[in-house]
């Protein structure tokens, strides 16, 4: 497990840009935090590692955004609103998987029983500074 902390959205982006870095294709990484956390600010991060040039905003309405890179795809789904397998199928979740491009699934706690076993989990805590957050990264290696 990699602990970082950081001060800003800036700084986790960063962090964020450096997991895309190294992030496989077909790779999913499953975030947790809380609302306001700074769940997609790492993932603008991650795209940019990815090398993926574009703005990244939340998929809280769309459900999915997908980015594409030169080389690389990112799948940036947002699971607050799935309550049941009914919801989740109509993401087109499933098809994502086998899709080989990467995922990265904001509010994962709602579908932790589907999640692959070897996603990367990423976890995103506010602290009593209001810019400062803690973020835990397993199953991943970043410098």
């Amino acid at each position: 497990m990699a602990i970082f902390k950081t001060k800003s959205a800036a700084e986790t982006e960063k962090i964020g840009c450096l997991l895309g870095k190294t992030l496989p294709d077909g790779s999913v990484v499953a975030m947790f935090g809380e609302l306001g956390a700074g769940k997609t600010a790492f993932t603008r991060g991650l795209a940019a590692g990815m090398g993926i040039n574009c703005d990244v905003s939340s998929p809280t309405f769309a459900l999915v955004n997908e980015y594409r890179g030169a080389e690389r795809t990112l799948y940036h789904f947002d699971m607050y609103r799935i309550s049941g397998w009914d919801d989740l199928y109509s993401t087109g979740y499933f098809d994502y998987l086998e899709a080989g491009g990467c995922l990265i699934i904001e509010w994962s706690e709602n579908i932790e029983a589907v999640l692959p076993q070897d996603c990367i989990r990423v976890t995103i805590s506010k602290t009593e500074n209001s810019n400062e957050r803690i973020i835990e990264i397993t199953g991943a290696e970043i410098d």
